[in-house]
């Protein structure tokens, strides 16, 4: 929490007439609560022997288990129930959206004592995960890639690509290889610190 806090006041946003400082600093006591909030969330996941990186926004997920998380710097979790019976590895600014399931272990068909099969899972990069998504084990998300609302993934995902549908399937819709948002700072509490203008301030991944 202490780093996170030192990093926003380094990247504080620095207004140069006093009118627009104290409108900023209205908007940063305005927001104080829900900062806090948001700096405090992963302590306890990093207590159990998760692995999580800067300025992480975690929405009221349900996290079964947590020493096999691993979340890399400045993304964007919604509620979302991740099921960590195996690894699971969330890069740097990946966006999960609410209702989505990540889901590391299922039952296997052929065993006759229907004894669980487990899986790692990893999402890449400025992935999306869209709403109500269900990640099945074992898939791989690559980098910018887009998973649409509703679609179960059984098959790794390439770099940049949109799959859709049950079981999802790969669309012509390609994504632009050139991201570079910070969806964390879409986040109004973030914004109030550091603003929107990202490209003046150094926010390269350091988990």
């Amino acid at each position: 929490m202490l780093s996170n806090v030192a990093y926003l006041w380094l990247n504080r946003g620095r207004p140069q007439s006093f009118k627009r400082w104290f409108i900023v600093w209205l908007k940063r006591l305005y927001y104080s609560i829900n900062l806090f909030n948001l700096l405090i969330a992963p302590i306890y996941l990093r207590h159990k022997g998760a692995q999580i990186g800067r300025l992480v926004v975690l929405g009221k997920s349900r996290i079964a288990g947590r020493g096999n998380l691993i979340i890399g710097n400045e993304p964007s979790l919604g509620k979302c129930n991740i099921a960590l019976h195996d690894s699971i590895t969330i890069g740097k600014r990946v966006v999960i959206n609410d209702g989505v399931e990540i889901l590391t272990a299922s039952h296997s068909l052929s065993d006759p004592q229907w004894r669980h099969k487990k899986a790692p899972i990893k999402i890449g990069d400025y992935a999306w995960i869209a709403t109500n998504a269900i990640i099945l084990p074992g898939v791989t998300i690559g980098r910018g890639a887009v998973v649409g609302a509703g679609a179960v993934v059984r098959n790794n995902v390439a770099d940049y690509a949109v799959v859709i549908g049950n079981p999802a399937q790969l669309t012509p819709a390609k994504r632009t290889s050139t991201l570079s948002y910070s969806p964390v700072l879409l986040n109004a509490a973030f914004v109030a610190w550091i603003g929107r203008n990202i490209t003046v301030i150094n926010l390269q991944p350091r988990v």
